[in-house]
């Protein structure tokens, strides 16, 4: 089935989805709420979203006659994580509605076309080169000084492919081992930031543009531990954060959602880290403690309906539940005063994906700490034991 852009998608209609894991599930169950039907595409059997849409479609990303199936099925396709085959959404815009786009993929899916693309939205990065050799590495590294960040330009997330270079000895060591990834790399300035920013924007084939509340995010391990919201940090700086998500929104012509990710200096300068044209981990929070949760605003961005409101209803603390925490919160989540504590006044919202096996540092859910002050979550999430460092 095809559409134009301009047209609106309404309820009873397929919403096909590039991807089946969490983030999948999580949109196809705010979808179904609003009276859509899903069907997604994944290589994994019974993976998280097709355990809610009503089919999936077992096979590669880069599988073209299993994406025209699911084209055939649906009335608009959207991807759930970015690093999906660009070649087959390119096909899938011919055959189909993609409203997103393969143009937005191909510019997040490599860290040297998303920068220069924040860089022409007049959006500030931190300093960085292209990096073809050890002597261009070692040179930039001299420039920038240590710290600093080697990454390869595609493929890594949560930590996974880069080096934080502590010193020239390290130049030779990272370069061959980033290298064997057969992609360009590109050195960052070491950003000494305070503190970690996001900031979830939508944008829709209308033009329409809405940002959610920034959020403060804390990593443990290089993965998303926490999400405070709001954030502590002055009006001004979430105000400009927003604005900036916008202006990016508009800038890339961004259809659904963009997550933007960003440094804040003691000073208040932001710098634009990553961005991701999807749901986004950070953005959790909003499923409770936004009016519109950030699934619900990706349908109605890419179904071309007006926009949900965005305001904040109350503090609220995500904090990610990976494999080793599963055990301990499965033995909690029955126990009297776990889930509300009327004392600190919080109210916890357990979010689980679904997934079979528990492994460690795999994202199996999260919770959402709905509270009256975000300091006050952190006292809960200490006396629960289930994050202890280990």
């Amino acid at each position: 089935m095809t559409s134009t852009n301009g047209n609106v998608i309404k309820p009873g209609s397929t919403i096909g989805v590039l991807g089946g894991g969490q983030l999948g599930r999580m949109l196809a169950l705010a979808g179904r709420n609003m009276g859509y039907r899903f069907v997604t595409l994944d290589p994994t059997e019974d993976a998280p979203c097709g355990q809610v849409a009503d089919e999936q479609i077992l096979a590669g990303y880069d599988d073209v006659e299993a994406a025209r199936k699911l084209a055939d099925k649906s009335d608009v396709i959207t991807y759930e994580f970015e690093n999906v085959d660009a070649h087959v959404t390119d096909i899938l815009m011919k055959e189909s509605y993609v409203p997103q786009g393969s143009q937005l993929l191909y510019t997040t899916q490599h860290r040297l076309r998303e920068k220069r693309a924040i860089e022409a939205a007049g959006v500030p990065v931190a300093p960085y080169a292209e990096i073809g050799s050890a002597d261009q590495l070692r040179e930039a590294v001299e420039r920038f000084g240590t710290p600093c960040v080697l990454k390869t330009a595609t493929g890594g997330y949560d930590g996974k492919g880069q080096w934080v270079i502590r010193s020239l000895d390290e130049v030779t060591e990272a370069y061959e081992t980033l290298s064997r990834a057969k992609t360009e790399l590109v050195l960052e300035q070491f950003i000494h930031f305070d503190k970690e920013l996001s900031v979830i924007a939508a944008r829709s084939p209308r033009g329409e543009v809405k940002a959610f509340p920034a959020a403060e995010n804390i990593h443990v391990h290089n993965i998303l531990h926490q999400s405070i919201v709001p954030a502590r940090i002055p009006a001004d700086v979430q105000q400009e954060a927003e604005q900036l998500a916008i202006r990016i929104a508009e800038s890339l012509g961004v259809i659904g959602l963009i997550a933007v990710e960003m440094f804040l200096t003691k000073n208040g300068q932001i710098y634009v880290n990553e961005l991701a044209p999807r749901p986004h981990n950070s953005g959790h929070y909003t499923m409770e403690a936004c009016r519109t949760s950030q699934f619900e605003q990706h349908v109605r961005a890419i179904c071309n309906l007006p926009l949900g409101s965005t305001e904040l209803l109350t503090p609220v603390v995500m904090v990610n539940v990976l494999g080793e925490h599963m055990a301990p919160l499965l033995e909690k989540v029955d126990a009297t005063g776990f889930l509300e504590d009327e004392e600190l006044g919080i109210s916890a919202k357990v979010h689980l994906y679904g997934k079979l096996e528990a492994k460690e540092k795999r994202k199996m859910g999260h919770i959402n700490l709905l509270v009256r002050d975000v300091n006050q979550a952190q006292a809960w999430i200490d006396c629960t034991g289930i994050w202890k460092s280990k």
